[in-house]
């Protein structure tokens, strides 16, 4: 799905970066980023630039700090050391406004049905389009009678990416979207995810479920421990070490 061309490193080279088209400045800029919960690094001199126009799977085991990151750059975690910026700005009311975040918990009242959830994000969000979310609500076939707390927890997660997706956001940070659902429902969601994505924005998907991800993204990062271990265009990974994301990620987190 790679959008732009980009310099093609040699099969020997370490990937520590997300290929910059030329000319192009990155969307997300990360320098020297730390922050410690505690005095307990959840992340640890990370430098990452992002352009535009790419879907970014973001990648690590369990405490790697995936979450941490994309609250930083949600705007919803401070106190840390380094630089962020999104869209030349720094964290904060100018980023949120370019930023949809789904975060890893539920963020919507039990009580809710799909419309009132609508009604909602329409309120909050000035760039919320309520006839895409409705049309992803219909994509993904979600009852319209129901409160949250009377659906599935697959049901649930579909209504929330409905709601994050149908802002119109330069940024779309997804934390552990297809993470608890059955493997039917990842593909479900994910092909909702992409369902008329803007092709100039800019997805970085967290997870750990590398194979149900591995056939969208353009551009990969590794965490671990808080440090950037590998980063890179997923073609150009796949071929330097000779197999796929998900057989890399077993290996270099085995």
């Amino acid at each position: 799905m790679t959008r732009h061309p980009s310099a093609r490193p040699t099969p020997a080279a370490r990937f520590t970066s997300v290929p910059i088209p030329d000319g192009a400045e990155p969307l997300i800029r990360i320098s020297h980023l730390t922050k410690a919960y505690r005095g307990r690094p959840a992340l640890a001199d990370l430098t990452l630039h992002l352009p535009a126009g790419r879907i970014v799977g973001l990648m690590g085991s369990n405490g790697s700090g995936k979450t941490t990151l994309l609250k930083i750059l949600a705007g919803l975690l401070s106190e840390y050391d380094g630089r962020v910026r999104i869209g030349g700005h720094a964290p904060g009311p100018e980023s949120k406004a370019l930023v949809a975040f789904l975060p890893d918990a539920d963020f919507l009242a039990s009580g809710l049905k799909a419309e009132q959830a609508i009604a909602m994000f329409a309120r909050l969000f000035p760039d919320f389009d309520a006839d895409r979310a409705r049309e992803l609500v219909d994509f993904f076939g979600l009852p319209k009678d129901r409160s949250l707390k009377e659906m599935s927890k697959g049901m649930g997660e579909k209504l929330r990416v409905s709601l994050v997706m149908a802002r119109r956001a330069r940024v779309y940070l997804l934390d552990e979207p297809i993470s608890g659902v059955d493997p039917a429902a990842r593909d479900v969601i994910l092909s909702g995810v992409l369902r008329n994505f803007d092709p100039e924005a800019l997805m970085v998907i967290s997870t750990h479920l590398i194979a149900d991800v591995e056939p969208i993204v353009d551009s990969v990062v590794f965490l671990k421990d808080g440090r950037l271990l590998l980063a890179g265009d997923a073609d150009d990974l796949r071929q330097a070490h000779g197999m796929s994301l998900d057989a890399l990620f077993r290996k270099e987190y085995h």
